[in-house]
């Protein structure tokens, strides 16, 4: 069909159908699907909310006509046969983050206000990846048979490890090319490193202790916009500041509460730490032993300098610019100080340097460092005729002339052997200062963006299915 044929039938699709996506993205959103190992089972290995949510997903790929399979729960896919085996593929996540505190809003709900879907997922990615369902749909209700395979891959532990891309790998043949609706438009072409770690205090006698509990943040990926701490001290000697709440917390105690900015990971200049926050205030004012000095200006170092300055990791390079690190969550665990971080890291730097300048320091302190997770930088050349073939379905629909790009974000499309991360977000575009971003609370997305989005997809998928992939 021509250009305005389709965009016709786009547009109609999208009439008729609307408000059963957003129904669907509801389905999805109600199930709180953040990992909890300590509940896995056989056939949910990543607890019983990846798991429920994963059947959900599947069971709407099945009701829409599609040929589906659960691996086992570590990950789903639904196929749309074409005239070859060659495969192109779509992958999204059903599993989230946990909620954290801070909402206003029902966090396992959607909530419509002003144009706009509220609710933990909705973004991040249960609503793209929803939509991106339903381009596959589109495809197939026009009665076409495509050259490729269309294979929708249902991942569970996105957010937590990627043990599920570890497991299709085991038991499947990657995708000819392959890209997944968990980022930002037009397209990324390559994703820093990721890198994960523990860094732990020394042991902490409890009889010399100031510090009573310290609590921030939900997620190691995401710079905490909440945090709180106890400590012995009277809250009446205390200031408040414009981020930092004094209050009475028992007979000599004065419990700090302070309020940040939560961001992900990846752009951690667009938050404000509230372990940092926590941390600033302690130092300032004295509220330390000895030894939870020594953790804590470790800690204010990593804390306060997002290019990894202030620990001795700085770097950059031609194609991703600037390594960037932020500490995501806090916590006093049998009787040790527990931070932990993480770093999107350029070509300029390798993880056993990353490992060997962080062990040095808290091995001054008498603490440990542990890395936890590593991915390896990716990148697929820009001028490649898949991701032109992207770039051009974007810029068709949207009137643009846009650029592809790299970010430090880590998705699913560095896990395969060709691939790329491919929308929804556009953060040039200024929304409301109630609406949320992911890993944050009131996580919501525009539906405006969203159906956006799935003309984009249908586009690609045309696009795609022109190529020579075989």
């Amino acid at each position: 069909m021509d250009q305005m044929e389709l965009a016709q039938k786009i547009d109609a699709y999208l009439e008729d159908n609307w408000e059963a996506m957003v129904g669907d993205i509801e389905t999805l959103v109600r199930i709180p699907s953040f990992e909890e190992l300590d509940k896995k089972a056989e056939g949910a290995p990543f607890g019983p909310g990846p798991k429920q949510a994963l059947t959900a997903a599947l069971e709407l790929a099945s009701d829409m006509g599609f040929e589906t399979h659960d691996a086992e729960g570590y990950i789903g896919f639904a196929d749309f046969p074409g005239a070859s085996e060659t495969q192109i593929g779509i992958i999204g996540h059903m599993d989230v983050v946990p909620a954290g505190p801070g909402w206003t809003f029902e966090p396992y709900a959607v909530t419509r206000k002003e144009g706009y879907l509220v609710g933990r997922g909705t973004l991040d990615d249960k609503g793209p990846s929803v939509v991106a369902l339903h381009a596959v749909k589109f495809w197939k209700d026009q009665g076409v048979e495509f050259p490729y395979t269309v294979r929708f891959l249902f991942g569970a532990n996105e957010e937590s490890g990627m043990a599920d891309v570890a497991y299709y790998h085991k038991h499947y043949d990657d995708p000819a090319f392959l890209f997944t609706p968990d980022a930002e438009f037009p397209v990324c072409y390559g994703e820093k490193g990721g890198f994960d770690g523990v860094i732990s205090s020394k042991p902490l006698q409890e009889c010399a202790r100031v510090i009573v509990s310290f609590e921030g943040g939900a997620a190691t990926n995401a710079v905490p916009g909440i945090a709180h701490a106890v400590v012995k001290a009277s809250a009446s000697v205390l200031p408040n500041t414009d981020r930092i709440t004094v209050s009475e917390a028992g007979e000599g105690l004065a419990r700090l509460e302070a309020s940040g900015k939560g961001a992900h990971a990846s752009m951690p200049d667009e938050g404000v730490n509230a372990i940092g926050l926590i941390v600033d205030y302690l130092l300032e004012q004295g509220l330390c032993s000895a030894d939870e000095r020594a953790f804590l200006e470790l800690d204010q170092k990593l804390l306060n300098h997002t290019d990894g300055s202030g620990v001795g990791i700085a770097t950059s390079d031609e194609y991703f610019g600037p390594l960037t690190v932020v500490g995501g969550t806090i916590k006093l665990e049998d009787d040790r100080f527990v931070q932990t971080l993480d770093s999107r890291f350029p070509t300029s730097i390798t993880a056993d340097e990353i490992t060997d300048r962080l062990r040095k320091l808290t091995d001054e302190i008498g603490g440990t460092f542990e890395r936890t997770l590593l991915m390896e930088p990716f990148l697929v050349e820009p001028d490649s005729p898949v991701i032109q073939a992207l770039l051009n379905a974007y810029n068709e629909a949207t009137g643009e002339d846009a650029k592809p790009f790299t970010m430090g974000g880590g998705t699913y499309a560095r896990e395969f052997k060709s691939g790329a991360s491919f929308g929804p977000e556009k953060p040039w575009v200024e929304n409301p200062e109630w609406v949320g971003m992911m890993h944050g609370p009131d996580e919501a997305v525009s539906e405006e963006l969203l159906k956006q989005s799935f003309k984009i997809y249908v586009l690609t998928l045309d696009k795609l299915m022109k190529l020579d992939l075989q």
